[in-house]
């Protein structure tokens, strides 16, 4: 930073003078651009403002008003003080119109009691202010170079805001415009401080301008967006500092320079998911893989606009029923839809919900009931939004799958409600579609949600092969379908008219078809057991494949 009027007073070569701050000392720390030695009364006109100016006063005006005109036109130009050396014109003290005209527009002047060299004065000044100007390059161009590569690279939205925190020294909040926290970094300082109750104390900082500074509350606030588009603020958190109006924050540029880079980032990965959804995303995976302590997922949560302490939690974890796997790209896409729409569906059903991609397949949300909300009344709300809004979508040959785990009462057991309906999804994923309640619990699955949960057993494993492996091995080499087949009989109660009518196929052949597995298997599809444990073996195959 340029040196301070404060600063300059403090040097050895000033403090020889004897100076005493006789008006404006509440701003002393206005920066110092240059020092103007003059005598002329009408100075002003040659001063592009952050002068310090030194006078011995010879040529000031006599009358009140031309001392008070001479302090109001260095005000307008932006000087940063006046100091006037005793000996010359005045020898005990100032002039009181001149005084009290400085003290009214908040100009610094300072009486050196003691004669001084001014020329050693300016030397020592511009020393400093041409330190401070290599530092500021110096700085700049670190900064420059910093964020450079944090955009060339694509940098995630919080490695961005952990650059500005390290380089700035203090806490760095990134918000959307609801003022909900997308990420942070408090800068080795308390995390609970820094984000307990964010969104009231957030919406009481509005300062001026694009980039502004609030004295009140110490924030250093800017905007984030880009081509009209505004979607968030960057903030820095901060003690509150004496700053004069017209004077810079130290972390303005940086400050900036970081919600450029973050915007750019929007800009360039603008076809993933929402910055709103990776951070739900991350702590749900938080969640499930104990990376985030309980506290530590609280706070969060509640900075995100979703509070879990003193609510009942649900786990619900969408899948989509869906054909042949899709590219990666259209995939991702899909997926990163299918997250949205779960959103909007929340939304709509007025709930307050984690809601984030869980893996390539499915989404995830741990909703938080009130004390005084129906849980099923609002997960049937929310899975008659989200029928709805897929159907509108033109997602009607994809519906949804709906699973949901047991209620808890506390943050700690959420990855329980979260485990649980996940494994109902994956159990129910090859259930009929429609003909069902609004989603998915434990006790629907049943038997599929009893082998998904053991499908990592060796021994089911063993099972299904010692079942179905001849059956597997014949399809492979032949390219044929008759474990889809037997799947089809023994899905129509084995009437086999009624299979042959579902496999598309003539009874003769479709008759034949079976036989072959009789054969292949050595078993009799007339016998109960027998075709009880296939059932069971092709079930166990599903749960495995997943």
């Amino acid at each position: 930073m340029l040196p301070t009027v404060a600063r300059v007073l403090d040097l050895d070569v000033m403090r020889r003078g004897l100076p005493q701050v006789v008006a404006g000392a509440a701003a002393l720390e206005r920066p110092v651009r240059w020092v103007h030695v003059s005598e002329l009364p009408d100075v002003a006109g040659v001063l592009r403002g952050g002068e310090l100016v030194l006078s011995t006063g010879i040529a000031l005006p006599e009358d009140r008003d031309g001392l008070a005109r001479y302090v109001r036109e260095l005000a307008e130009v932006g000087v940063a003080g006046l100091v006037i050396e005793f000996g010359r014109r005045y020898f005990d003290s100032l002039p009181r119109a001149l005084v009290a005209a400085a003290e009214r527009h908040w100009l610094p002047l300072v009486a050196l009691r003691r004669e001084l060299k001014f020329v050693a004065v300016t030397e020592a000044v511009h020393a400093l202010v041409v330190n401070a100007q290599l530092e500021q390059l110096r700085v700049s161009e670190a900064v420059h170079q910093v964020f450079n590569e944090l955009a060339t690279e694509g940098a995630e939205p919080a490695e961005v805001v952990r650059q500005v925190a390290r380089m700035a020294g203090a806490p760095v909040v990134l918000e959307n415009l609801a003022h909900q926290v997308l990420a942070h970094d408090p800068a080795g300082r308390g995390e609970q401080e820094l984000l307990e109750n964010w969104e009231h104390r957030s919406r009481g900082v509005h300062p001026a301008g694009r980039t502004g500074y609030d004295p009140r509350s110490g924030w250093l606030v800017t905007t984030v967006g880009a081509r009209g588009q505004d979607w968030g603020r960057l903030v820095l958190v901060d003690e509150p500092v004496p700053l004069p109006q017209d004077v810079p924050h130290p972390h303005a540029m940086l400050l900036e320079r970081g919600a450029a880079t973050l915007a750019l980032n929007r800009l360039v990965v603008r076809d993933r998911e929402s910055l709103e959804r990776q951070t739900h995303r991350t702590l749900l995976s938080g969640i499930l893989t104990h990376a985030l302590t309980v506290s530590e997922v609280a706070l969060r949560a509640q900075a995100l606009g979703v509070p879990l302490e003193g609510r009942r939690l649900v786990g619900v974890v969408l899948r989509q029923r869906q054909g042949p796997l899709p590219a990666a790209l259209e995939a991702q896409a899909r997926l990163r839809d299918f997250t949205e729409l779960a959103a909007t569906a929340i939304r709509t059903s007025r709930l307050s919900a984690l809601v984030g991609a869980l893996d390539d397949e499915g989404v995830g949300l741990l909703v938080a009931l009130g004390s005084q909300q129906d849980e099923h009344a609002a997960l049937e709300s929310f899975a008659a939004a989200l029928r709805r809004l897929s159907a509108e979508a033109g997602r009607d040959g994809a519906e949804p799958v709906i699973a949901v785990g047991s209620s808890v009462g506390s943050v700690r057991d959420a990855r329980r409600t979260l485990l649980e309906a996940t494994q109902v999804a994956d159990a129910a994923l090859h259930d009929a579609p429609g003909g069902r309640a609004a989603y998915y619990r434990l006790p629907d699955v049943r038997l599929r949600g009893l082998l998904h949960l053991l499908r990592d057993d060796e021994r089911l494993q063993t099972y299904v092969e010692r079942e179905l492996g001849p059956l597997l091995a014949y399809d492979a080499e032949h390219g044929g379908q008759l474990v889809q087949m037997l799947r089809i009989y023994l899905e129509q109660g084995r009437n086999k008219s009624a299979a042959a009518d579902a496999a598309h196929l003539s009874r003769p052949s479709f008759y034949d078809r079976l036989h072959k597995v009789e054969r292949i298997l050595g078993i009799d599809l007339d016998q109960v057991e027998s075709c009880l444990s296939l059932h069971v073996a092709l079930l166990a195959l599903d749960a495995v494949r997943r």
